[in-house]
C-alpha cells in the first residue's frame, strides 16, 4: 500500500512554525538568517533552531533547512561553515538547495541529512532527475507550471532513489522558478537570493489598458487531492509561505491532512473548504495542474491582494487626537489582528493592529498610520490574525520547546576545498560566439548578417542551416524544456549531431543528459546560473567544457569568479536579456506590443515554444568593461540578438544590469 504523503509547511518563524505541528504537519521548511529564498521572512538563528529540531525529533516531525539562494565567488567560505554547523550543532533531515555549489558544500561539510534540489533549480523534465540522480541528491521539488498527466510521467521515469516534492497551495510565481530576474534586473535585489520585490505584482499598461496582468492568485489544489495520492514518487504535499502567520499555516496545514486522511468523507472536504476560506490568503487557482482545464493565474481584472477583504472605508473621522476610518467588519476581529487597508502593489497601503474586540456588522473607528488617509471605498483585508485557539495550541508547544536546550555555540574549524584554477585565457579573449541569433520561424532569415557563430537551435535552423556550417555554429538549448517537448527534442538535437554539431551551449545543468557519450564540446549558458567557484566544479564534474557565469553577478564578483574557476569561462556583454520567463499565459497583453510599469518603463513580451518571453526596453551592455574581462581571463564573449517589435520607442538607455550594483 503506498504511503500518504507528508504535509509541509513553511515557518518564517517560531511560532508559525509551532502553529504547523500544532495542525498536524509533518514537516517543516525554514530558512536562516543567511541563504534563503525568502530572506524577507524572519527566518531563525542557529541556537533557536537547534531546539525547535529537538522538540520537533521528540515528537517524530522533520525539519528541512532551506539553504536555497544563490551563492556569489565571497559566499562559500561562510556557506560552508553554516553547513558544518548544521550538521554539528542542529541535525536538520534535509537541506533544499538552489545552487550546484550549495550540493558540493553539503558533501563537503559531511552532511549526513537528505539533500533536496529546489524548485529553482529548474528541473522540468524526465532527463533531469536522470542527472540529480547522479549527483546523489534525495529529492526534486517540482515546478508549479505542470499539469497532473506531466507529473505522472515524471513519476514513472523517475530514479529508484529519487523523490519528488510538490506544491499543493500558496502563493504562485509568473515566472519559471529559477528563470526570473526581474527584480534584480530593475536594482540588484534578485529573487535568486531571496529578495524580490515582487515587480509582477504591479499594474503595468498597455494601449491606455492597465491591469494586474502577471499578479498570480494562489495554488489550490483540495479539489485534486485523490489524484495526488495516486501518483507513487510524490512523497511530499509542500505548502507556499515562509512570510505568512500562524493564522495562514495553521488552517492550511489543518485543511490538507484532513483531505489526504479523510478524501472521500463529504463532513472533513466541508470542513477543509472552510479553513482554506479563512486562512487569509489570495483569490485560488488550480493553475496548470488540470490537464483539460488549464487556468491562467493571473485575473488582471480583478485584485490579487492576500488576506479576507472584511469590508471597505466607509468614512473619515477621527479618533482622539489622531484621524481615523470606519469600518464595519463583515467578519469579528480579535485584539492583535493585522489590517491591510489598500492593496498591497499600491505604495501608500498601511496596516493596522487592532487593538480592542470588533464585532462584525458594527461600525468602529480605526486611527490611521501615515500621512495619507484612504479614501472611502478603499478595500480593507485581514492579513493575520490572533485566534484564541491557535494561540492556545501554539501555548502547548511552547511549553514543550522550554524543555529544549540549545547546544553551546563554538565556532567550527572548516574550511572549503576550492577547485583548482583552469589555465587563464589569452589576453584579448578568443570572442568564440560573437552573435546570438535567434531566427525567425523558417530559418535564419531575419538573422543579423555578418560573423554568426551562435544560434538557437530549433526545427527550421535545422532544416536550412548548411551541413557544412554544423561543425562551425554553436548551438544553443532553451532555458527550459517540458515534459511533453523532451521527446522532440532528443531527436532535434540527435539530427544535428548527425549533421556534425559539436559545441552546445545549454540551458540548464540537467539537460546535460541528451547527450550521453556524445563527444561534443557542453558549455554551461548563462541560464544555467553559475556564479561560484564550488557550482562550476559540479559543473566540471558532469561533463562541461566551459561555462557562461550569470549575468546578475556584479562586476567584482564576475572578476573575481573567472580566477578561481575550474572551467573557461564567458560572459553576456550586450543584448536583450529576459526580465523573465513563463509558462503562464499572458492575459490581457498583446504580445510584440510594448507595455508599460507604473514608471513608464517599457516592456514587451514574445511566445518561443510553449514559454512566453518577457523583455525590458533596453538593452544589457557592459561592453565597455570587455578589455577588463578579457585581461582578466574570460574567452567567450556574447552578443544576445533579438528581433525587436516595430513599435518598440527607440532605446534611449541600457542597463549595466548589476556591474555596479552589490547583488542583495
Amino acid at each position: 500500500m503506498q504511503k500518504k504523503p507528508e504535509i509541509l509547511a513553511p515557518a518564517g518563524d517560531v511560532r508559525s512554525m509551532l502553529a504547523a505541528y500544532a495542525a498536524g504537519a509533518d514537516a517543516v521548511y525554514l530558512g536562516l538568517k543567511h541563504f534563503s529564498a525568502r530572506m524577507e521572512a524572519d527566518n531563525f538563528a542557529l541556537p533557536v533552531l537547534a531546539r525547535l529540531v529537538e522538540v520537533a525529533h521528540s515528537q517524530g516531525r522533520r525539519v528541512y533547512v532551506a539553504l536555497n539562494s544563490l551563492f556569489k565567488p565571497a559566499d562559500l567560505s561562510s556557506a560552508g561553515r553554516l553547513i558544518a554547523k548544521l550538521e554539528r550543532d542542529v541535525k536538520p533531515d534535509s537541506l533544499i538547495c538552489q545552487d550546484l555549489g550549495a550540493v558540493e558544500l553539503a558533501k563537503q561539510a559531511g552532511f549526513q541529512g537528505e539533500v533536496y534540489l529546489s524548485t529553482l533549480a529548474n528541473l522540468t523534465h524526465a532527463k533531469a532527475m536522470e542527472a540529480a540522480a547522479d549527483l546523489g541528491v534525495n529529492r526534486v521539488i517540482l515546478p508549479r507550471e505542470l499539469d497532473l498527466n506531466e507529473v505522472r510521467s515524471l513519476s514513472k521515469a523517475c530514479p529508484d532513489s529519487l523523490s519528488f516534492e510538490i506544491f499543493i497551495h500558496g502563493a504562485l510565481c509568473y515566472c519559471v522558478s529559477g528563470r526570473c530576474y526581474w527584480s534584480s534586473y530593475m536594482g540588484g535585489k534578485s529573487g535568486l537570493r531571496g529578495r524580490c520585490v515582487q515587480p509582477c505584482r504591479r499594474v503595468y499598461g498597455q494601449k491606455g489598458k492597465t491591469a494586474r496582468f502577471f499578479s498570480c492568485r494562489d495554488l489550490a489544489t483540495d479539489t485534486m487531492v485523490k489524484e495526488l495520492m495516486s501518483i507513487p514518487k510524490v512523497v511530499s504535499w509542500k505548502i507556499e509561505g515562509r512570510k505568512k502567520g500562524p493564522h495562514y499555516v495553521y488552517h492550511v496545514v489543518k485543511a490538507y491532512r484532513l483531505l489526504r486522511d479523510n478524501p472521500s468523507d463529504q463532513k472533513a472536504v466541508k470542513e477543509a473548504s472552510g479553513l482554506l476560506a479563512h486562512a487569509l490568503g489570495r483569490p485560488r487557482t488550480k493553475a496548470m495542474y488540470l490537464p483539460t482545464q488549464p487556468q491562467a493565474p493571473a485575473q488582471p481584472g480583478a485584485h490579487t491582494s492576500s488576506g479576507l477583504f472584511v469590508g471597505q472605508v466607509e468614512k473619515l473621522g477621527r479618533k482622539g487626537k489622531s484621524p481615523a476610518f470606519a469600518l464595519k467588519p463583515r467578519v469579528k476581529l480579535f485584539p492583535g489582528d493585522f489590517l491591510r487597508v489598500g492593496n498591497e502593489d499600491e505604495p501608500w497601503h498601511f496596516t493596522h493592529r487592532v487593538t480592542d474586540k470588533t464585532f462584525s456588522g458594527k461600525y468602529a473607528l480605526l486611527t490611521v498610520t501615515g500621512s495619507r488617509a484612504p479614501k472611502p471605498g478603499t478595500p480593507v483585508f485581514l492579513i493575520d490574525r490572533r485566534d484564541p485557539e491557535i494561540k492556545k495550541k501554539i501555548k502547548e508547544w511552547e511549553n514543550k520547546l522550554e524543555q529544549c536546550h540549545a547546544p553551546e555555540q563554538k565556532g567550527i574549524n572548516f574550511k572549503v576545498q576550492m577547485p583548482a584554477p583552469a589555465a587563464p585565457g589569452k589576453p584579448g579573449g578568443m570572442l568564440l560566439a560573437r552573435n546570438l541569433s535567434r531566427p525567425r520561424r523558417g530559418g535564419q532569415k531575419g538573422a543579423p548578417v555578418g560573423n554568426i557563430t551562435a544560434l538557437w537551435l530549433n526545427p527550421g535552423v535545422a532544416r536550412t542551416t548548411p551541413k557544412a556550417l554544423y561543425g562551425r555554429l554553436f548551438w544553443w538549448l532553451p532555458p527550459v524544456i517540458w515534459p511533453d517537448e523532451e521527446q522532440a527534442w532528443q531527436e532535434l538535437i540527435t539530427f544535428t549531431l548527425r549533421k556534425g554539431g559539436k559545441r552546445f551551449v545549454l540551458g540548464s545543468p540537467w539537460q546535460i543528459k541528451f547527450f550521453n557519450d556524445a563527444q561534443v564540446e557542453l558549455i554551461a549558458g548563462p541560464f544555467c546560473n553559475a556564479s561560484n567557484a564550488a557550482a562550476l566544479q559540479v559543473l566540471k564534474n558532469m561533463g562541461f567544457k566551459r561555462a557562461v557565469v550569470s549575468p546578475e553577478l556584479s562586476g567584482k564578483d564576475m572578476l573575481s569568479l573567472v580566477r578561481q574557476s575550474p572551467l573557461p569561462l564567458g560572459v553576456v556583454i550586450k543584448g536583450y536579456w529576459p526580465m523573465g520567463i513563463s509558462r503562464f499565459p499572458v492575459e490581457g497583453i498583446k504580445a510584440a506590443e510594448p507595455f508599460t510599469s507604473p514608471k513608464n518603463e517599457v516592456f514587451w513580451s514574445k511566445k518561443y515554444g510553449e514559454n512566453n518571453w518577457i523583455y525590458p526596453g533596453w538593452s544589457l551592455d557592459i561592453s565597455q568593461y570587455s578589455d577588463e574581462l578579457q585581461r582578466a581571463g574570460y574567452e567567450l564573449f556574447i552578443t544576445m540578438n533579438e528581433s525587436l517589435p516595430r513599435n518598440l520607442p527607440q532605446e534611449t538607455r541600457s542597463s549595466e544590469f548589476n556591474w555596479n550594483l552589490t547583488l542583495l
